[in-house]
């Protein structure tokens, strides 16, 4: 039989896309350079640089779920063409969510995470693996991040 079997990417022509500065590569010092594929199409990083082009070092692969619950900005739920969308701050990244109810469970996972890291930094001493509401919402974060 024959066929056409599709190729990953040269690490040299592997792009990824930032708000502020469109199209970013990673650099060739970088570990992940030889790296051609990523579960995530999400990565973190450290360092952003210009040079002959706009790369990025220092980075790391981020899936869905721990993005939602960990960065920055608001999360914020909509329905769009008959799919539930999870999107951050403005909008820039989006995620569909299996159903409605998987997207306000995530937003309000996220409220509920947010308030108990205030609760912490209010409150140092507080022990969030004894405290009882602390550690079901944790133990609720580390079950998601592990069976997504």
């Amino acid at each position: 039989s024959t066929g056409v079997v599709k190729l990953q990417p040269k690490a040299e022509e592997l792009k990824f896309v930032t708000k502020n500065d469109g199209y970013v590569h990673i650099h060739p010092s970088s570990v992940n350079y030889q790296t051609r594929h990523f579960e995530s199409p999400y990565l973190v990083y450290h360092e952003k640089i210009k040079t002959s082009r706009v790369f990025i070092r220092d980075c790391s692969m981020v899936s869905v779920y721990p993005l939602v619950l960990l960065g920055g900005g608001q999360v914020h739920t909509q329905l769009q063409k008959g799919e539930f969308v999870i999107y951050l701050d403005d909008g820039w990244i989006r995620f569909v969510a299996a159903s409605h109810q998987v997207a306000e469970l995530v937003k309000e996972l996220r409220c509920e995470l947010d308030q108990l890291l205030q609760d912490k930094i209010k409150n140092p001493s507080m022990d969030l693996c004894i405290c009882p509401r602390g550690s079901r919402i944790i133990s609720m974060i580390v079950k998601l991040v592990t069976t997504q």
